[in-house]
């Protein structure tokens, strides 16, 4: 289950008892608004798992765990203190059960002293670009929802919150607005086209297709280029999750722009998605690994229930 929470301390939550099961659901269901794309879904995977299963625990594991240690000058939003207070409102992260998996592959790859500073690409149909300090999550940028950050496949990543405002004062509804932002922005609204497709598009000559790519290589190599703000410099550079691991013109598209950090690709590694894809000789290791979230919420599920 993917969600946000403000009251997660670990990976995992267990539902033992149909109570239990019921608050739990509760508190899942009011923060739905939050992850409309994920959230809803595993509503209705839990209720399904209820009526099937119903002598069995259930147990929900957090995207958002993994990032309750950002730094607070990461979390903490430049808002009126009072509304921050009174709604809840922060960064909270995403991604975070895949990030931590690519954390730990990076450790086993790289050993533990060559991955203490990582920055991690989560690109597939959500994006995220987060920094991983001696395995711990410091930086990310996906934040009270995760529409904030990079573009993405049909999010808008971040926009001037005055645009925002300049819609709905044009006569956009607040309904029409949250289903632009999540099922009509990103890669889909700039193209036309949905998927990985843009890249095919991009290489046949389609212009649109081609600034889209230019867009979400900007948006990711800024974002990789702010992480390592928080890290004091890069060790390593992840990429993960669909695109982060299938799509080399994408690779090269951030990495290009990310020289002067001592970045630099392997060309014929890059075209063939190999675990490791950085040029010979060049300071920051660059890694591609597959995205491993089920067996990051197989151990944790395994862990909680036996304890």
């Amino acid at each position: 289950m993917r969600s946000s929470t403000r009251r997660t301390a670990g990976w995992c939550g267990a539902a033992r008892s149909a109570g239990s099961l019921r608050a739990a659901r509760a508190d899942i269901a009011a923060l739905a608004p939050l992850a409309p794309l994920h959230t809803r879904a595993a509503l209705d995977g839990i209720d399904e798992a209820t009526v099937a299963l119903p002598d069995l625990p259930q147990v929900a594991c957090f995207d958002t765990a993994f990032h309750r240690t950002l730094t607070p000058a990461a979390a903490t939003y430049a808002l009126p203190r009072e509304w921050n207070e009174r709604f809840g409102l922060r960064r909270f992260g995403f991604h975070g059960l895949n990030v931590g998996w690519c954390a730990q592959q990076a450790a086993r790859i790289l050993t533990a002293e060559r991955s203490r500073r990582l920055v991690v690409c989560h690109l597939g149909s959500g994006c995220s670009v987060s920094a991983v300090l001696k395995g711990r999550s410091v930086d990310t940028t996906m934040g009270f929802t995760p529409l904030e950050g990079v573009p993405m496949a049909t999010r808008s990543g971040s926009v001037d919150p005055g645009l925002l405002l300049h819609l709905l004062a044009s006569g956009i509804t607040p309904g029409e607005l949250d289903e632009a932002l999540n099922h009509r922005s990103g890669m889909l609204g700039l193209t036309g086209i949905a998927g990985q497709r843009e890249e095919q598009a991009a290489c046949a000559g389609d212009e649109r297709a081609q600034l889209a790519l230019d867009v979400l290589g900007r948006g990711g190599a800024g974002a990789v280029a702010a992480m390592t703000t928080a890290l004091g410099g890069v060790d390593g550079l992840v990429f993960s999750a669909g695109a982060g691991e299938r799509s080399a013109l994408l690779r090269e598209a951030i990495c290009a722009r990310l020289g002067h950090f001592g970045i630099a690709l392997d060309c014929a590694a890059n075209a063939r998605d190999r675990e490791r894809i950085d040029a010979p000789g060049t300071d920051v290791a660059v890694l591609v690994v597959r995205a491993g979230e089920e067996i990051v919420v197989a151990d944790e599920t395994a862990r909680l229930l036996a304890r």
